[in-house]
């Protein structure tokens, strides 16, 4: 099922590709904590999730990565805008993956959806109940991929396959086996959450910078995960759409959007598990991203470019069938890859390793993979990812570290008055 690059219909098409960013950021007050205004928005592109004082950044789906940075850009200028001039007074966009100041559970309202929309706040107090509130103020990015649809019916014209619907869909369940057991490295190299609030985790701390030994503690194990490490099977979608509905029935989950797993398969429309068999994949979604302080819109465009890169390099690659113990152990992976310490073991494709030299490994891997396109730009964003592993100081959980493991809240205030005067001058 992978794409035969020897094929030049499909090689002259494997970079085409739809993108799109979701982007979760908390609303902060002047004085670094968390907001309790109304969400205030009512525009498709800027939702919340699971907190009222959370704004959520849906971009369209873009056939370009510059496109879509480009509207989550213009995104954040309108709420900046709204934000600087509201008369309870001026709120800012937190610029982490951590959260700032918190009070305890009682300082996380659930988002108030009314009318046709009430069920998702009551699905939310299930939440808040089960997981609790705190880890819901966890802040990240999902990006969202899918082919171009030129380019797979290319690889199904030359695949002897009869049924493109199943062709298609096979080719995201590849990928999506292939990004969970890769998942780690995408982490390694864009974590940026290792400094927090002490009030995070002891509410009578409030003001006390702790650095943690994560560079992302929302991947880690600190982070927000099922009580169980939940275990698919990707032999056809019904085999996928089953292998969940197994742990609804069974009262493990609420519904498939409670598996919080760093890849899922999701279908256009509603995300629904029978939405997701009937229509089929529509796109697949990488959930991993911290918010980058280093942005003003969370995330930069090279990593996005990075990471499509890895797809095209992954989907080159004999195709694999993960078990359920590689599955847990791909996990396991992901959450070594969220702590600070480049000396972390990692159990991959049958070694146990240091992260640092497996990661430098893999690079090299895909650096080679690339060398024989004649295309310089890709390999300077790939070159941009193996120079964080050999400087350390370019990792960004360092720079982090480093600017803000003292006065982690004062100094990020700072920040996000910067970012916000920046993109209403702009």
């Amino acid at each position: 099922m992978s794409f035969d690059l020897n094929n030049h219909k499909i090689k002259d098409k494997i970079f085409s590709a739809c993108f799109g960013l979701e982007k979760e950021c908390l609303r902060v007050d002047e004085n670094g904590f968390l907001a309790h205004t109304d969400h205030g928005f009512d525009d498709e592109h800027l939702q919340r999730d699971f907190c009222e004082n959370q704004v959520e950044f849906v971009t369209d789906a873009f056939d370009n990565i510059k496109d879509v940075c480009a509207q989550l850009t213009q995104l954040h200028k309108t709420v900046q805008k709204n934000l600087a001039v509201r008369k309870s007074g001026r709120e800012f966009l937190w610029s982490f993956s951590n959260p700032p100041y918190v009070k305890g559970e009682n300082d996380v309202p659930i988002a108030n959806f009314v009318g046709t929309w009430a069920n998702k706040s009551v699905y939310r107090k299930y939440l808040a109940e089960k997981y609790g509130r705190l880890k819901m103020l966890y802040s990240g990015i999902h990006f969202n991929f899918s082919f171009n649809n030129e380019l797979i019916e290319s690889a199904f014209e030359s695949s002897g396959k009869s049924d493109f619907c199943s062709f298609k869909n096979d080719i995201y369940l590849e990928l999506a086996q292939k990004s969970v057991q890769y998942a780690w490295l995408i982490v390694y190299l864009t974590a940026a959450s290792p400094v927090i609030d002490c009030s995070f985790i002891n509410a009578d701390k409030i003001g006390e910078t702790v650095v943690t030994y994560y560079s992302s503690a929302r991947c880690s194990e600190a982070g927000y995960w099922n009580t169980f490490v939940p275990t698919l099977k990707y032999g056809s979608t019904e085999e996928y759409v089953q292998s969940i509905q197994k742990y609804i029935d069974e009262g493990r989950l609420k519904s498939v959007s409670e598996i919080y797993y760093p890849i899922r398969l999701k279908p256009q429309g509603e995300n629904t598990l029978e939405n997701l068999h009937i229509r089929g994949v529509n796109h697949i979604e990488f959930r991993m991203f911290d918010v980058n302080p280093l942005s003003p819109i969370g995330i930069l465009e090279d990593d996005i470019k990075f990471v499509h890169c890895l797809i095209v390099y992954l989907m080159s690659q004999p195709k694999i069938t993960l078990s359920d113990d590689e599955q847990i152990t791909a996990i396991n992976n992901e959450k070594m890859a969220a702590r600070l310490d480049d000396e972390q073991t990692i159990e991959f494709l049958g070694d146990k390793r240091s992260i640092k030299s497996t990661a430098l490994d893999e690079l090299c891997k895909i650096r080679k993979f690339y060398e024989n396109f004649g295309d310089d730009e890709i390999l300077k964003i790939i070159d941009k990812q193996i120079d964080k592993i050999k400087y350390p100081d370019k990792r960004y959980a360092n720079i982090v570290k480093k600017e803000y493991g003292k006065n982690y809240v004062k100094n990020g205030l700072k920040l996000a008055e910067k970012y916000q005067n920046e993109l209403i001058d702009t």
